[in-house]
């Protein structure tokens, strides 16, 4: 039976600036099955275009980059910039998990710069405790037969935040890194898929290169393990939870 890695983050291009060349790896070094969701299509993400319109172009752009590298796409159409830890959102969540049925979960670090990143990080840490449990989803409407609870609770991963830091700009350090120095040019086709962020992101980010921007990051993160480019982790260690460093069992960890 494959093995099957989840990251389940906020906005379409998330993924691949966060943790795709661990997943990359994963599959190519490992042949784990990955699936990269959003909690949201990005509708906010354009000045030009309509929510609708830059939703549709964004979630074609969610998939073009997971088939990249072999991966599936999955939306889970909240909205950005509101995207709230409540019942609705939080039972999307479970759904997806005994769906794909991951033996690793990745998302946001719970602290960040944007509240988006923040809620969906909340809801994916509680998903993962709940979707192993039978009467949680029990006779609720759109109930799923077919994808019965998980086995056990999967292990969970929070990303870097955005820049390592939290909304007060206080570093927050990883826990480990994992060397993505060998996939990195995959890791940055997977994010030259989502062309539309480019203007986006120059007129309210400032930032006027996305794969540049990535780079630069990650070797930021390479340069304090002593190699070109790396992504940093904290694993979730409370109570029932997976304390074994899967990812970095498989993968190593620099």
């Amino acid at each position: 039976m494959t093995d099957i890695a989840l990251a389940i983050l906020a906005h379409p291009d998330d993924a691949e600036f966060l943790c795709a060349g661990t997943l990359i790896r994963l599959a190519k070094e490992k042949g784990w099955a990955v699936h990269v969701a959003s909690m949201t299509p990005g509708d906010c993400g354009s000045a030009e275009h309509t929510p609708e319109e830059i939703a549709r172009i964004r979630r074609g752009e969610g998939a073009a980059a997971a088939a990249a590298i072999g991966a599936a796409y999955h939306c889970l159409e909240e909205r950005d910039l509101r995207v709230i830890y409540n019942e609705p959102a939080l039972e999307k969540v479970v759904r997806l998990l005994n769906k794909v049925r991951p033996r690793v979960v990745f998302t946001h670090s719970p602290d960040d710069y944007h509240l988006d990143h923040e809620q969906t990080s909340k809801l994916v840490r509680a998903a993962t405790f709940a979707a192993p449990i039978g009467n949680f989803l029990h006779n609720r409407p759109g109930a799923d037969e077919r994808h019965p609870p998980l086995d056990h609770i999967p292990h969970l991963y929070y990303c870097d935040p955005l820049e390592g830091v939290d909304a007060f700009g206080n570093a927050i350090a990883p826990a480990f890194r994992v060397d993505v120095s060998a996939v990195i040019d995959d890791k940055g086709r997977m994010l030259a898929c989502h062309e539309s962020q480019r203007a986006w992101l120059r007129k309210h980010h400032g930032v006027d290169n996305l794969v540049d921007s990535m780079r630069a990051w990650g070797a930021t993160q390479g340069a304090a393990a002593g190699v070109a480019f790396a992504e940093g982790f904290r694993q979730h260690l409370g109570h029932s939870y997976p304390h074994d460093n899967l990812v970095a069992e498989l993968l190593g960890r620099v």
